[in-house]
This record gives C-alpha cells, sequence and structure tokens, in this order.
C-alpha cells in the first residue's frame, strides 16, 4: 500500500509539493490538514476516542474528525470524505477559519499544520470504524472546555489547541 501524502503548503495555504506523511511530521514541515466539528441540537460536540493502536495519541479524546487533504481534493471534500471513513456517517460541512499551529509528540514526530475548521451538524449515533476510533460521546462546549482544563491528559495536543480557537471563534461570531 502506498503510503499517504500530505500538501506541503506556505504560510499563505499555497500548495509547494507533496511529501509522505510520516517524513512531513518527521521533519515538521508545514502542510494542510482539516479538523472537522459536529455539533447536535443541543450544541454538544462529538468526540472520538482514538483508537487503541493508533501509532501516536491512541485511546485520547479529540474532535470528532481530522486528518489530512489529498492532492486535488478541497477541503470540504476531505473533510467530508474522512468523517464518512471515521464515523460512518456524511452531513454538510461549512469551513469557519484556518490557522497555524505546530505541537511535538514524545515519539519525535510534530504536528505542524495549515490546519482548516469545518463544522457540521448532525443529530443521530455514528457508525465508527473500529480501525479509527475505539469509542465516542456527545458532550457540552461548556464541560469540554473544563474537562480539558482538569485532565488534560486525556485529549490529543492538536485538539487542545484546535479547541481553544474554535471556542474563541464560536464566542466571536456566535454560531
Amino acid at each position: 500500500m502506498k503510503e499517504e501524502q500530505v500538501i506541503l503548503v506556505n504560510e499563505k495555504d499555497e500548495p509547494v509539493g507533496l511529501m509522505n506523511k510520516l517524513e512531513a511530521h518527521e521533519k515538521a514541515v508545514l502542510h494542510r490538514a482539516f479538523s472537522v466539528f459536529i455539533l447536535n441540537s443541543n450544541n454538544e460536540i462529538m468526540l472520538q476516542q482514538r483508537a487503541h493502536h493508533k501509532y501516536h495519541s491512541p485511546l485520547l479524546w479529540t474532535n470528532t474528525c481530522c486528518s489530512h487533504q489529498r492532492d486535488g481534493e478541497t477541503n470540504i471534500q476531505a473533510g467530508t470524505r474522512r468523517l464518512f471513513e471515521e464515523m460512518g456517517f456524511q452531513t454538510e460541512l461549512k469551513e469557519l477559519f484556518h490557522f497555524i499551529y505546530k505541537a511535538p509528540f514524545d515519539n519525535g514526530l510534530t504536528e505542524h499544520e495549515l490546519d482548516h475548521v469545518m463544522i457540521g451538524y448532525y443529530n443521530d449515533d455514528p457508525a465508527v470504524n473500529p480501525e479509527e476510533v475505539e469509542s465516542w460521546k456527545w458532550m457540552c462546549i461548556e464541560d469540554v472546555r473544563k474537562d480539558m482544563k482538569e485532565q488534560p491528559d486525556l485529549y490529543t495536543v492538536w485538539f487542545k489547541i484546535i479547541f481553544d480557537e474554535f471556542y474563541h471563534y464560536l464566542e466571536d461570531h456566535k454560531l
């Protein structure tokens, strides 16, 4: 199986090349990524717990799904594809904003991403892919914020960064 490639970008989100995903994370090269937040009608976020066998951040809680765009794929197409691959459902997504962050892991890899944050709405249970997801739950936005401060080790490094940006976006835009 061919290793998945990521789209290398500059700080203006202009593509500058492709690189194997693992190599990009080993070298901490800036690349395009996305994060999807699914909310229900009670304004709760669908969180996923990463599968126990993931090579980094296993069993940690994170946003509904996140990954990398493929060459030629729009942000919305990528988010829609990965949401279905991981969580087993489709819903309309809307891009909210993007920002750059850098987050090193204990295993020597580093996320250095220009992250496109998207939102969607869904009220049913997902049909999770056990290769990707260990568990899932709905959680009130304020409860996520509080729990993340009290138990930060339960959450992925990137989710803590992205959630803070997402939270402030919601405050500013009253979605």
